[in-house]
């Protein structure tokens, strides 16, 4: 990428375009999607040395509640994946908070190995969270 301005967004478009999603018993308008990593590496050359970065696009799924949705089928095994990636991403941010603990289990999950440089390595990491206010889903929101 020779610069921002250059970058192709029709690869993001296309990669959000094909993730599946499925419907929840509730309306078929509430769509259950999984995770979504976009990964950008830039390359910086200056006085014949290289410096790349990587920059982390991650839209994250939702936890799913199996009862509440009523998932079914390929759409109850995709709400386990993400709920059992979910759960290994809140496992390493424990260990990378804890002082002392020497393992940090980036390998229990793609998602977490995926993003062991941005949850783990020498980044800056932007966190943005959406939360329904909908008295429907307080008790996943609170």
């Amino acid at each position: 990428v020779r610069g921002f301005a250059s970058c192709d967004f029709d690869l993001i478009r296309l990669g959000n375009e094909s993730r599946k999603s499925g419907c929840d018993q509730h309306e078929c308008s509430i769509e259950s999607k999984p995770h979504a990593v976009d990964l950008l590496l830039t390359q910086k050359m200056k006085d014949g040395s290289t410096r790349i970065g990587k920059l982390n696009f991650a839209d994250l799924a939702g936890s799913e509640k199996i009862k509440k949705t009523g998932a079914k089928g390929s759409t109850l095994d995709e709400a386990k994946k993400i709920n059992q990636s979910l759960s290994a991403l809140g496992n390493v941010i424990n260990a990378l908070s804890a002082s002392g603990k020497a393992h940090v289990p980036f390998r229990d999950s793609k998602l977490t190995l995926v993003l062991r440089d941005s949850l783990g390595g020498n980044t800056k990491t932007t966190l943005v969270v959406t939360c329904s206010p909908h008295k429907f889903n307080q008790e996943e929101t609170i």
